[in-house]
């Protein structure tokens, strides 16, 4: 049997030259993403500027040059894949979120946290896609249907807390940083969830059955997720404080919480369920108990670890993003319209601007109707900062938005084009125009921090919330309520919504200290072996209680 060897030069010519296209193009990305952390710790204080703007806008200078380099062929480096964004970008971020979240916080603002990010979230969906239905049919876009307008809702209720969570501080602002990154996540898992839903129902035979279905399997999907959530991080928790890993090696505790907390997330994929509910209540469930089973150096490692891969996630993704804004393929269909592109794109941000609105300060009523004090309710300055905070856009609608109009990251058809770059003009401008005017929006409506800090919130700030987020248990500040005088009887309503949150907080704390903590562990009740470094870090927990 002969054998071409010219053919096979030529093949291993061709597959070698790919190999070193991939190799720079990596050098290029990774050398991009030093220079946005360089230039973001260079802007640090700057007034307008953050590290998200920052990339972004770097990303764009970069596919300017590229363009102009690839004689107008290419913007980007690598082509855009939603696998790479919802597998290897979005885990680590959302699992930082849960794993850095202070519970206290979180959970004493929960059902709050719940209105805004499930129930917000669905009246945005709705007030999105029957304005895009309305206004699209109007100005004769027939290529869309019906899926693809409730698909819009979707890619465009998502918001993106990234941006967000970077202008507000944790410490000086708490009860809104954990209302806007509270509902930041649950609104990206709820918008996630109800893109993958639209995709499993005969939406051309639309009637009450399956309306109830879509509800019953939204809530499915949103219970299952956060069940295998906990069940991920129990099961990491047990399995360290049984088999005291740290007796011989750190690593090996570092690197089964790292890989238990990413096959959480795989597994909710692999069965269909939101990945990013899962990841986010199995970063909370190992905050509470397997991160104190483990050793000092472990909790410092891994304390940092996760911050550092959700960082450089961020970045890459805002990076990428930028780049691939000046996409050429996507903009030469579209290139004969230019009129029409900026009326769709000018009425989805209209329509997020609307949406937005419509549940944050309705919502915030309701809320307001729970709380007690007027220390603990949402005043309208607050509420005006956390309607603007979530109306930035970004790597999360870009990934549906691809996900639903393009195949394999390009498309012809002049309809899903026109959707792409749209998409794409409104997280720019949102992210970079809302984006630069939140700092100085936020110093404007707020109060200096001291006051801030006072006013927002009745839990003290101290050095231990600097230091050692997650730990703070609550104790002190219902010691202080006991000491108060009896309120007036509040409202029924009143009673309804705000008695269960503190009934179910002072349960679940006995149930945890009575029944999870000797089994799985946590502050207090892992159990001391002789001469291991249990033994040696003990110290180091009771100084932080």
């Amino acid at each position: 049997m002969a054998i071409d060897i010219g053919s096979l030069m030529e093949r291993s010519t061709a597959m070698l030259s790919s190999d070193h296209k991939s190799v720079v193009s990596m050098n290029i990305f990774v050398a991009l993403l030093c220079a946005c952390i360089v230039i973001g710790h260079l802007l640090e204080e700057n007034r307008w500027m953050n590290e998200s703007i920052t990339a972004l806008v770097i990303g764009l200078c970069t596919g300017v040059v590229i363009l102009r380099a690839s004689k107008g062929k290419s913007s980007h480096l690598m082509v855009f894949s939603e696998d790479l964004f919802f597998i290897y970008l979005l885990p680590p971020i959302i699992f930082n979120a849960g794993f850095q979240v202070k519970k206290k916080q979180f959970f004493r603002n929960f059902m709050t946290i719940m209105l805004f990010g499930a129930i917000g979230t669905l009246i945005s969906f709705v007030i999105i896609s029957l304005g895009a239905m309305h206004f699209f049919k109007k100005m004769n876009i027939d290529s869309l249907k019906i899926g693809d307008y409730l698909a819009i809702g979707a890619i465009f209720a998502a918001t993106d807390s990234v941006c967000t969570l970077q202008v507000l501080n944790q410490d000086e602002t708490p009860l809104l940083y954990s209302l806007v990154f509270g509902e930041g996540v649950v609104n990206d898992a709820t918008s996630v969830v109800l893109f993958n839903a639209i995709h499993s129902f005969d939406l051309y035979h639309i009637n009450t059955n399956t309306a109830l279905q879509l509800l019953g399997n939204f809530l499915y999907l949103f219970i299952s997720s956060t069940l295998l959530g906990v069940l991920a991080g129990l099961l990491s928790a047990f399995i360290i404080k049984k088999l005291y890993m740290g007796r011989h090696s750190t690593d090996r505790e570092v690197a089964l919480m790292i890989l238990m907390a990413y096959l959480s997330y795989m597994a909710a994929e692999l069965f269909y369920l939101s990945g990013i509910l899962t990841v986010f209540f199995c970063g909370i469930v190992m905050s509470h108990y397997t991160w104190h089973n483990v050793t000092e150096s472990s909790r410092v490692t891994t304390k940092h670890a996760f911050a550092t891969l959700s960082f450089v996630a961020e970045i890459f993704i805002f990076l990428y993003v930028g780049m691939d804004a000046l996409d050429i393929e996507k903009w030469k269909v579209v290139s004969d319209s230019p009129g029409k592109s900026i009326g769709v794109s000018a009425i989805l941000l209209g329509l997020v601007l609307v949406g937005r609105a419509a549940f944050v300060f309705p919502l915030s009523f309701i809320s307001n109707l729970t709380k007690k004090s007027p220390s603990e309710k949402i005043g309208f300055k607050q509420q005006v900062t956390i309607w603007w905070a979530g109306l930035m856009r970004g790597a999360v609608s870009m990934a549906l938005a691809y996900n639903q109009f393009t195949t394999s990251g390009y498309t012809k058809v002049h309809g899903n084009a026109l959707m792409i770059t749209s998409t794409i003009t409104v997280v720019l401008f949102s992210t970079v125009v809302f984006g630069l005017m939140t700092k100085p929006l936020v110093r404007i409506l707020l109060p200096s921090p001291k006051n801030l800090s006072r006013m927002l919130s009745s839990e003290p700030c101290t050095h231990k919330s600097f230091t050692v987020p997650l730990l703070s248990s609550g104790h002190d500040s219902e010691a202080n309520q006991k000491s108060q005088d009896v309120p007036p009887r509040p409202t029924s309503l009143r009673m309804l919504l705000s008695t269960p949150s503190h009934t179910v907080h002072h349960y679940w704390r006995k149930f945890d200290n009575a029944f999870m903590r000797p089994v799985f562990g946590g502050r207090g009740f892992v159990p001391v072996v002789p001469g291991s470094p249990i033994e040696q870090s003990v110290p180091v927990v009771q100084q932080w209680q």
